[in-house]
C-alpha cells in the first residue's frame, strides 16, 4: 500500500513518527555542537559536558542487568558515539574560543577536602561532607585510554587540572552514608534495589535518598578531583574496569565488594566506594521534592565506565532495579532517628 492511498490514521502516525525521529536527531546535533550546560573536560580543544543540564538518555551508557540487554544498549549507544562521543550521558563539543590548553587556575590542591571529623554532627556510620562546592566544573584530561575505535575519549587516563566555571561556589554541609547500603554493617551492599526502594529504606531511618550535587562533593571535594582517590585512573583502586562481568547463561556476574576489600577507594572526605561496586541512586537536584523526583545513576559500577565524579546514568526510570544498582543515604546534620543498619553477628 503506498503512503498516498494509506488510511488517514495510517498516515498521520507515519508522519508523527518522522517529526519524532527528526527532532530526535536535532536534539542530538544541537548537543553535539555544544548547546548544553554543564561541568565540562577538554583536551586539544575538545570539551566534554558531564553535568548540569546533560540529559540525554539516548547516549546513556549501557545499564541493563542481563548480557542480551547490556549489548543491545552498546548497540544503541554505538549509533550514537559517531554524533557524540560515548559517556553515561556525557557529550563532547569544541569550546568556545577555546585554545585547548590546559587551564589550571583551580588545579589540585592537597590541602583542600580532606575528611572532616563528624563528632555529634552526624550518626554513627555517617561522616560530615562540608565545603564549597561549584556546580559547573571544567577539567582538563591530558591521557585517555582509548585513543581509537569506538570508545576513543572514553575513560581518560590521566587528568591535569581543573576550573570552577560558576561565578561562586554554594557552602553545602550535610551527612553522607560512608558505605553503600548493605542491612547488615560490614557486609555486601545491597543490590537489586530501585530509587523508590531506596528512599523507602533512607527515609525510614530518618535519612533521604542523596541529592546529585551531594554525592558530586562527597567524590570530588573542593578541589573537584575527577576520581574520588585523585586525578589519575587507578584500575585497582576501585572496583570498576572488570571485563569477566557476564556468567555462562548471559546474566550479569555478581562482582560486589565491601568497602574493607577497596581500601584505597576512598573519596576526600572520607567516604567509600563512590566509584564503581554499585551504580548509586540519587535524586536530581530540580526535581526533589517535587511529586515525581527524577532519578540520577551515579559512580557506574564494576564494567568499564567513565566512572568520573559528575559523570550520570539518567535512562532509567524510579522503579529500575538491576544486579548493578545501589545506593547510599543523606541526612541534614540536624538529628537523625538511630535506626541505622545492625551490625554484623548482633
Amino acid at each position: 500500500m503506498s503512503f498516498l492511498v494509506a488510511p488517514r490514521r495510517m498516515r498521520k502516525e507515519f508522519t508523527i513518527a518522522l517529526v519524532v525521529v527528526g527532532a530526535a536527531l536535532q536534539g542530538v546535533a544541537m548537543l553535539a555542537s555544544g548547546q548544553a550546560a554543564g561541568s565540562v573536560v577538554k583536551q586539544a580543544g575538545v570539551v566534554d559536558l558531564v553535568g548540569g543540564a546533560r540529559r540525554l538518555s539516548a547516549l546513556a551508557a549501557p545499564r541493563e542487568a542481563t548480557a542480551s540487554t547490556l549489548r543491545a544498549s552498546l548497540t544503541a549507544v554505538d549509533s550514537e558515539v559517531k554524533k557524540a562521543p560515548p559517556g553515561e550521558g556525557d557529550l563532547e563539543k569544541a569550546p568556545a574560543g577555546g585554545d585547548g590548553e590546559a587551564d589550571t587556575t583551580d588545579s589540585p590542591d592537597p590541602s583542600q577536602g580532606k575528611a572532616t571529623p563528624s563528632g555529634d554532627v552526624c550518626p554513627a556510620n555517617m561522616v560530615l561532607v562540608e565545603g564549597e562546592y561549584c556546580p559547573e566544573v571544567e577539567h582538563t584530561c591530558s591521557k585517555w585510554m582509548e585513543t581509537t575505535g569506538r570508545y576513543k575519549n572514553y575513560r581518560c587516563a590521566e587528568y591535569t587540572g581543573a576550573k570552577c566555571l560558576s561565578k561562586q561556589r554554594v557552602h553545602k554541609k550535610f551527612c553522607m552514608d560512608r558505605d553503600e547500603y548493605s542491612p547488615v554493617v560490614g557486609e555486601l551492599p545491597s543490590a537489586r534495589s530501585s530509587w523508590t526502594d531506596a528512599s523507602k529504606t533512607c527515609g525510614a531511618m530518618g535519612k533521604r535518598v542523596c541529592l546529585e550535587s551531594e554525592w558530586q562533593f562527597a567524590c570530588e571535594g573542593e578541589q573537584m578531583q575527577p576520581y574520588p582517590y585523585g586525578w589519575k585512573r587507578d584500575a585497582d583502586a576501585c572496583n570498576a574496569d572488570r571485563v569477566d562481568i557476564y556468567e555462562r547463561d548471559g546474566s550479569l556476574r555478581d562482582l560486589r565488594v565491601g568497602a574493607a576489600d577497596k581500601p584505597r577507594c576512598v573519596s576526600p572526605f572520607g567516604v567509600h566506594n563512590l566509584s564503581g561496586n554499585l551504580e548509586e541512586w540519587t535524586t536530581i537536584d530540580a526535581s526533589a521534592g517535587s511529586a515525581a523526583p527524577r532519578p540520577a545513576m551515579k559512580g557506574a559500577f564494576w564494567q568499564p565506565s567513565r566512572n568520573h565524579c559528575r559523570a550520570a546514568q539518567t535512562a532509567h526510570d524510579r522503579f529500575y532495579n538491576g544486579a548493578e544498582t545501589g545506593f547510599r543515604c543523606c541526612s541534614d546534620t540536624a538529628a537523625v532517628r538511630n535506626r541505622s543498619p545492625r551490625r554484623s553477628g548482633g
